[in-house]
């Protein structure tokens, strides 16, 4: 899967996301495929989206544990709002939110259910997790693929 698709297949968990609220479930998904680009330094068009920053984030606000859950091929573990914040910072979260003219709670419940299926999407068909080297091979991995 491209990083474009999946970029795409995010945007429309976020529109399906019962946490997103109403305004989330109407949002266009070009606008909103720009707004996840930016979350993690990308570009409008959807290129640029870092997992291993989303991953290297995880690690150290001691979420290892959750992330080789979404990289491993069992269900994925689920986040809370705290820890959306905590891998994004609230600032990055306020800025999504605000382009997208949603609350920080419907722009945090959205992304509850996308990020967790974008990284597993991202490292399916098999564990990229044993083949790698763990959480740390899996950031060196995601940063190599996806440009950091």
């Amino acid at each position: 899967m491209d990083m474009g698709d999946l970029i795409k297949m995010g945007a429309t968990m976020f529109i399906n996301s019962k946490m997103s609220g109403d305004n989330g479930s109407g949002l266009d998904i070009d606008s909103l495929v720009s707004a996840l680009s930016g979350l993690t330094g990308g570009n409008a068009q959807g290129g640029g989206f870092d997992i291993g920053s989303i991953l290297a984030n995880m690690q150290s606000s001691g979420m290892a544990d959750m992330a080789a859950s979404w990289l491993g091929d069992g269900d994925n573990e689920a986040i809370s709002n705290d820890q959306v914040t905590n891998i994004f910072g609230q600032d990055k979260i306020s800025d999504f939110a605000s382009k997208l003219g949603l609350s920080e709670d419907e722009a945090v419940g959205g992304l509850r259910d996308a990020i967790p299926n974008m990284v597993d999407k991202a490292s399916s068909g098999g564990s990229i997790l044993d083949s790698i080297g763990g959480i740390s091979g899996a950031i060196d991995l995601a940063s190599k693929m996806f440009g950091r």
